[in-house]
Order: structure tokens, then sequence, then C-alpha cells
């Protein structure tokens, strides 16, 4: 099992920035992808960002250029650094961690944390 605690959400006014962090722990596979989703209210879930253990990074179009996914691989913590917020980007994000392994893929899940852009 991994687990996956989130940090980092709040409230925020609209052009303002926040940083998320995500701490994975536990049965944590060499190769993974770790990556950062969000729904807000009435949506569906959507991809923000993802990023590999060799560092190669997937945006999601509309967060391009705001929003930068890293990670520390010693530390098993990704981060989502959001800037230029807008009151759309309200909605509970959360963390994503895929292994990989010979035959197939497991994928965990945080408990989501929120972020609000006031306008």
């Amino acid at each position: 099992q991994v687990q996956l605690v989130e940090s980092g959400g709040g409230l925020v006014q609209a052009g303002g920035s926040l940083r998320l962090a995500c701490a994975a722990s536990g049965r944590i596979f060499g190769s993974n992808t770790m990556a950062w989703y969000r729904q807000a209210p009435g949506k569906q879930r959507e991809l923000v960002a993802a990023v590999t253990t060799g560092g190669d990074t997937n945006y999601a179009d509309s967060m391009k250029g705001r929003f930068t996914i890293s990670r520390d691989n010693a530390k098993n913590t990704v981060y989502l650094q959001m800037n230029s917020l807008k009151p759309e980007d309200t909605a509970v994000y959360y963390c994503a961690l895929t292994n990989y392994r010979l035959g197939g893929s497991e994928a965990y899940w945080g408990q989501g944390t929120q972020v609000t852009v006031s306008s």
C-alpha cells in the first residue's frame, strides 16, 4: 500500500499563488508517476499535471505556463506551484501515485486538499 498526504491548500485571491505538496510513503516502486488532479463542484476529476520518476512532465493545456509540477525523489514528494490563480481554479486537488511493474500498474490517491480562489 501507498499513503499520500497533501498539504498547502487554502484560500487565495485571484492572481495569487499557492504551493501544494504531497508526501508519499509505503510501497513505492522505482518506476512511478506522481500527479495532481482536481475536481470542481459538479465537474469530473481532471488531470492538472504529472511527473515521472525521470522528471518528464505533462500538463493540461489550461494550466501550462501558470502551474509547475516538480518532485523530490529522495523525499518521495511532489509539488505543484500554482501562480496567477483564477476563480475557476477553485477545486479539490488530489495527489496520485501510479506504480509501474511488469504487466501492470497500481494507482493510489490522496484525500485531497481544497483550493479556493476568490475574485
